[in-house]
């Protein structure tokens, strides 16, 4: 069985709604958890917040966080999924914020820099991740397998 047929049948066997938040992976994440049939008993939603007036409109990411420590961070990142959780009322909720390249990386922040928010009821789990430079479906492909085995972990230990 794929991860992603996994995380469907884990989702309904728990009885859990999932929603999804992403900037970088442009909703390569959504799709993937969509393709799997009966996906529509556990998807509640799936957002692209690509920018930052995305972020602080449909995610209500505040300004000051932008401002401050930028659209790819931990802060960034824990807003999205903290809020994603308010608008759709699911138990699990993902976000995902990075740099896919080619262009676009600093010094402080390459490309390749992503981090995945995963919220499951009140607890809440924020990974960074560095895919390094191998291109930009590359990032966004691993930062989806990443997130979905992320998931599997959580959702098994989730009572």
């Amino acid at each position: 069985m794929t991860l992603n047929k996994k995380i469907v049948s884990l989702l309904y066997r728990k009885k859990m709604k999932i929603a999804v938040a992403e900037s970088c992976t442009g909703g390569m994440l959504a799709s993937n958890i969509t393709s799997v049939s009966g996906s529509s008993k556990v998807f509640t939603m799936g957002l692209v917040a690509y920018s930052n007036q995305a972020k602080t409109y449909l995610l209500k990411v505040p300004n000051k966080i932008i401002n401050k420590y930028g659209s790819v961070s931990v802060q960034c990142c824990l807003a999205m999924v903290n809020n994603l959780s308010k608008i759709s009322k699911s138990k699990v909720c993902v976000s995902i914020t990075g740099i896919a390249g080619p262009k676009g990386g600093s010094r402080q922040k390459p490309v390749g820099l992503v981090y995945i928010g995963i919220r499951i009821g009140k607890k809440v789990v924020i990974n960074k991740c560095n895919f390094k430079k191998r291109g930009r479906i590359f990032i966004q492909k691993e930062t989806v397998k990443k997130s979905l085995n992320i998931l599997k972990k959580l959702i098994k230990l989730d009572n």
